[in-house]
């Protein structure tokens, strides 16, 4: 089906759903390397009148990607909740906008809708969006999940800590995670990126994150983010898996290209679930994405990069995570090119996440040959803040020594909880406290010499 709309004298024509949507966002680097990119204001302005006044029945109706050869388009179908949509029914896109920004619409409602949006719908209306219309939305919306501690609650932020090193080396990373620990760092996961695949090393990680959390009973959960198959294949080996992780994306030939399928992350879901560790919830799964992967893997069949992070959100949701991360500027300037499209990347990131009901965070990202720097970080963190992002990450410096990429540091999360007022999550919160790491409303305390933790310290972890 064709769509037009005049702007001025001109008429501009779209050939398909996918065609407006590409053209109807804003401009970014991606697009443009894929051929997507509107080539015009005029044309831009052109395709949001279209989208403005498309019913949002209509993608429903007309598959981005065909259901016969993408599984991704069949859980969004098979999975849609016709009684959840029925009171979004009637709208167009740009009435959809209006509900969502109405004072009367409240995070009851937004709940209850959120199973029949589809991620085309989400991407759709966000691009009708400013950036104030991203953060005044997503705020509204409340995920709460939980495993040992519990992520989302109103007025908190959690914080990956994110202990990396180059080798694996155990006294590097222990001494990463005791310090992230004495910041108050920690509630959303303890995750280490392993430099090996080797099982033999993996196996180390997951024993030592075990004897840590264990030996001071933190409420806390770790993550080895090593392939699925290698989750499932320690699970076998008895090692003490907390979360499960992947990286995924929005098609199915993209998922391909990671070696995964829906079929993967089901067994490896169940065989979490298995192990029982949670005490507060059940939530096991730990997913992250970004704008650019299914490009990147040349596998985004024509969609654009934002709609396509959207689908992948779809995938997140079927397998209820605790956690759901946009790594937003991770992949590079050839998809993001600067600071002002990753800000606007991450807003739309954790806008489509929390309105399909995901607990999203983000890593507030850029790598040193994109055209972004810390400053561009720090207004993102605060804008994200605001939005009520369920958690960010806790990176040693803010600069990744594994990864070789910039983020989040320590200083940071201490940074924005006190302007905008942020606890952590409250299991977590409490056990800082009787540590005699914070006192009660939350603030850091000195370190002693004879802390337990850092007697751990100068012993190393092995």
């Amino acid at each position: 089906m064709t769509y037009s709309a005049v702007v001025g004298t001109r008429c501009y024509r779209f050939a398909d759903l996918k065609e407006v949507l590409a053209k109807a966002g804003p401009a970014r680097s991606g697009d443009a390397l894929a051929g997507l990119i509107a080539e015009s204001a005029g044309e831009r302005m052109a395709a949001r009148l279209v989208l403005a006044d498309l019913p949002l029945r209509r993608f429903l109706d007309e598959a981005l990607i065909p259901y016969e050869t993408d599984e991704v388009t069949r859980l969004i179908v098979d999975g849609h909740d016709a009684v959840a949509f029925a009171l979004l029914a009637s709208l167009t896109v740009g009435e959809f906008r209006e509900w969502l920004l109405a004072e009367t619409t409240d995070e009851v409602q937004l709940a209850a809708v959120a199973p029949g949006i589809t991620p085309e719908m989400a991407a759709a209306v966000s691009k009708l969006m400013r950036n104030q219309d991203l953060i005044a939305v997503a705020r509204k919306c409340r995920v709460v999940t939980a495993f040992r501690d519990t992520i989302g609650l109103p007025g908190r932020l959690a914080v990956r800590l994110q202990p990396n090193h180059p080798t694996d080396d155990a006294s590097g990373i222990a001494a990463s995670m005791l310090d992230g620990l004495m910041y108050g760092v920690g509630d959303a996961v303890i995750g280490i990126n392993p430099a090996s695949d080797s099982m033999a090393a993996l196996m180390k990680l997951w024993r030592m994150l075990d004897d840590l959390i264990g030996r001071f009973a933190i409420p806390t959960q770790s993550c080895v983010l090593t392939h699925v198959s290698s989750q499932i294949r320690a699970i076998e080996m008895g090692a003490p898996v907390d979360l499960v992780f992947q990286s995924v994306a929005g098609t199915e030939a993209a998922n391909t290209g990671f070696g995964i399928d829906l079929a993967m992350l089901r067994e490896a879901r169940e065989a979490a679930l298995s192990l029982k560790r949670g005490t507060v919830g059940d939530n096991v799964m730990y997913f992250e994405t970004g704008q650019g992967s299914a490009l990147s893997a040349d596998a985004h069949h024509g969609v654009d990069q934002q709609t396509c992070e959207a689908r992948a959100y779809a995938v997140a949701r079927h397998f209820k995570p605790l956690l759901v991360n946009t790594v937003v500027g991770f992949i590079g300037p050839e998809y993001l090119y600067d600071g002002k499209q990753i800000i606007r990347a991450g807003l739309e990131d954790h806008f489509c996440g929390k309105l399909l009901g995901l607990p999203m965070g983000c890593d507030i990202c850029y790598t040193n040959h994109a055209e972004a720097d810390q400053d561009d970080m720090d207004n993102l963190l605060v804008l994200l803040g605001t939005a009520g992002v369920n958690f960010i990450m806790g990176v040693p410096g803010a600069d990744d020594i594994m990864l070789n990429y910039q983020s989040t540091s320590f200083h940071d999360q201490l940074f924005v909880r006190q302007v905008l007022g942020l606890q952590r999550a409250p299991e977590f919160e409490a056990w800082l406290q009787a540590m005699g790491l914070t006192d009660q409303g939350g603030r850091l305390l000195p370190a002693r010499s004879d802390h337990r933790l850092l007697s751990d310290l100068t012993r190393g972890i092995s």
